[in-house]
């Protein structure tokens, strides 16, 4: 008899044993981890979510919600909870053996059905990223133009930049995800980047007279030259350089391409001259090293072109870029803000630099052609010297440069006849027997 008793005691304890254990052990299947959340289980909305920063709205797809997060569904006794769904077994959803052994009917009226979150940090990085590249903008300095007296005046205005503020951004459609709300529309937060130069600062740039300018002419240039010069003065005309700022044509200037409005037109390029995007932009370059050089600018970068090219007569007075290099550089060593104004007239180029007059008297001496070779070539000497108003030097620079003969830069269509100095035999050879020389 007390044989007996003892059994039944072990086995109520057995049973205590494992009836808490799949409890404990189904309420833990509820704990949430770092990538994880478990929430009440309702039915989300299948339209797209809507993403507002500031007034643009885009769209967070249900596509995109399911590379991000995955939902796992499972039930649990919950005694504070009544159910509704149909089907209470647990064990439909959990496949445990110790489940199928002691799962009760009187439990199924408090059966609740769980789902668990998980999150990919991969893809919601990258979407909020391609979210940010689509929103974000650069501010925008206001662009200034001059009358005759010297009096300047905004003609473009400045603007606010705006960049979606990611780690915030993050968060908040993490915390959507995680939380399975129904909300329809989202707003996320942006930060604001004031420009350096607000329209309203006129008054304050110390411009009011003019300091320098340059002149080339273009004539005889192709229509696609021709209009790929009038994109290119675009980023320069009403442009602010501020006091011991160094100005790089090639950063202003930006991309070159068709995407970028430009056209093809020949341009030097690896030893031959070819059609490309941008032909025509040295025009733009030189006439602003022009200016710079009559404005007693320090100039800290510049190359001439290869050959001679007659749209920038007189020789040894150009300015060649390409993008990314070679770069036209100068400072700012005046005292106040300088304002930049383009203006074609007829075939004329005119680049006008603005500031504050301090004195300074510049002088310049050439070009001076000092050799001339018989296929063409030149060597050229340019000076510049800027003095003060009290008579002290402030820079003597010289620019020399050396143009090849143009006959080593062979257009398309065009044959040339003699050897170019720098081609090998075979070279020459192949050339010959492809041109029938």
């Amino acid at each position: 008899m007390a044989h007996n008793r003892i059994r039944t005691d072990l086995a109520v304890i057995i049973f205590c044993f494992l009836f808490f254990s799949i409890s404990s052990f189904a309420v833990a299947e509820t704990a949430p981890n770092q990538t994880s959340d478990a929430v009440s289980s309702e039915k989300k909305s299948d339209t797209d979510i809507v993403l507002k920063i500031k007034d643009a709205t885009y769209p967070l797809s249900q596509a995109t919600i399911k590379k991000i997060a995955t939902s796992k569904e499972f039930l649990i006794f919950n005694p504070a909870y009544k159910s509704e769904i149909e089907n209470t077994n647990t064990c439909h959803y959990e496949k445990n053996i110790l489940c199928d052994l002691f799962s009760f009917s009187k439990q199924a009226n408090h059966i609740q059905k769980i789902s668990q979150i998980s999150l990919d940090e991969k893809p919601l990085a990258e979407f909020v990223n391609d979210l940010a590249v689509q929103f974000n903008k650069a501010p925008e300095n206001a662009k200034f133009q001059a009358d005759e007296n010297g009096k300047i005046s905004a003609f473009s205005p400045s603007a606010d930049g705006v960049n979606l503020n990611t780690e915030k951004a993050t968060q908040i459609l993490t915390d959507y995800l995680k939380n399975n709300s129904n909300v329809k529309e989202i707003e996320l937060p942006f930060d604001v980047t004031k420009p350096e130069i607000s329209t309203d600062s006129a008054n304050d740039l110390g411009i009011n007279s003019l300091i320098g300018e340059g002149k080339s002419n273009f004539s005889g240039s192709p229509k696609n030259r021709i209009f790929n010069i009038k994109v290119a003065i675009k980023k320069f005309d009403g442009l602010i350089i501020k006091p011991g700022e160094e100005f790089s044509f090639v950063k202003i200037l930006g991309e070159v391409d068709g995407e970028h409005g430009y056209l093809p037109e020949l341009v030097i390029k690896q030893n031959k001259t070819e059609l490309d995007f941008g032909g025509g932009i040295c025009q733009v370059s030189t006439t602003t090293f022009r200016a710079a050089v009559y404005s007693g600018l320090k100039i800290t970068a510049r190359r001439n072109h290869a050959y001679p090219v007659a749209y920038y007569n007189p020789q040894g007075f150009d300015s060649t870029v390409y993008v990314p290099y070679p770069d036209l550089k100068f400072i700012n060593n005046t005292p106040a803000n300088i304002l930049i104004q383009v203006k074609i007239v007829g075939t004329e180029l005119t680049f006008q630099f603005y500031g504050t007059d301090d004195g300074r008297k510049t002088t310049v001496t050439g070009p001076t052609i000092l050799e001339r070779s018989p296929d063409g070539g030149l060597k050229t000497t340019l000076g510049q010297e800027v003095t003060t108003a009290t008579g002290e030097t402030l820079l003597k620079d010289t620019f020399n440069s050396k143009y090849e003969s143009a006959s080593k830069f062979p257009h398309p269509g065009a044959v040339i006849t003699e050897k170019p100095t720098d081609w090998s035999a075979k070279q020459w050879s192949a050339y010959k027997k492809e041109h029938n020389i």
